[in-house]
């Protein structure tokens, strides 16, 4: 299989989310263009999206909106539940660990850690708050979210590599080392304010557009 770009599995997840849609308001079949035009992209792209993993539709008659939507579930791996940890029970933590939707979508949150000896111990939901040294490979953790401030983010990624996390996803806007075998994706929103600052501040600043490749 060729190598699968960020931007075309960013894409995929958005494809799921209208198919969800378009199963939801009772439809049966579903286009590529009109996959396309609820993404701003063309409908070529979607058909070279979609090519890298099969053939899923027929020329001229579309795709079947339950077939594809398994199709690309199997593919996105959510075809599967993971155990999800979360590390840091403040705001952002607490927050994650109050939404619901992870699980209609395969994500289970087993457990919630701290460092903070008064988070530590606290009823969070339905889980308690356990310090973050207790993290072990026992856990069987494949996901971990970092919530934590960014002066503990490095700390808390060595933690979770340590017990045999191999995916991260960190809301500390900083850079984390971890092994080549651990994927690591980022949610700065700091960052993504500070763009949007830039944005409204510059009047002739270009838009930025949708990735195409």
């Amino acid at each position: 299989m060729a190598k699968i770009s960020e931007s075309t599995v960013s894409r995929l997840s958005h494809y799921y989310r209208v198919l969800d849609e378009v199963s939801g308001e009772g439809g049966k079949v579903i286009s590529s263009q009109l996959l396309a035009d609820r993404e701003g992209i063309t409908s070529a792209q979607v058909r070279k999206d979609l090519s890298y993993f099969g053939s899923f539709g027929r020329r001229g008659l579309g795709y079947s909106v339950e077939h594809l939507r398994g199709q690309i579930r199997a593919i996105l791996g959510l075809d599967r539940r993971w155990r999800v940890a979360v590390v840091g029970a403040g705001h952002i933590g607490s927050a994650l660990l109050a939404y619901r939707g992870f699980a209609a979508q395969g994500f289970d949150v087993v457990a919630v850690f701290d460092a903070d000896p008064n988070q530590v111990g606290r009823a969070d939901g339905e889980l308690t708050v356990r310090h973050v040294s207790q993290l072990s490979a026992e856990d069987a953790i494949d996901i971990g979210v970092i919530a934590t401030p960014v002066r503990a983010a490095q700390e808390v990624a060595d933690a979770l590599v340590a017990a045999g996390v191999r995916g991260i996803l960190n809301f500390a806007p900083r850079k984390l080392r971890v092994p080549d075998e651990v994927w690591v994706r980022a949610v700065d929103m700091t960052t993504e304010f500070e763009s949007l600052s830039f944005a409204l501040s510059q009047p002739h600043a270009p838009r930025r557009r949708r990735a195409a490749g």
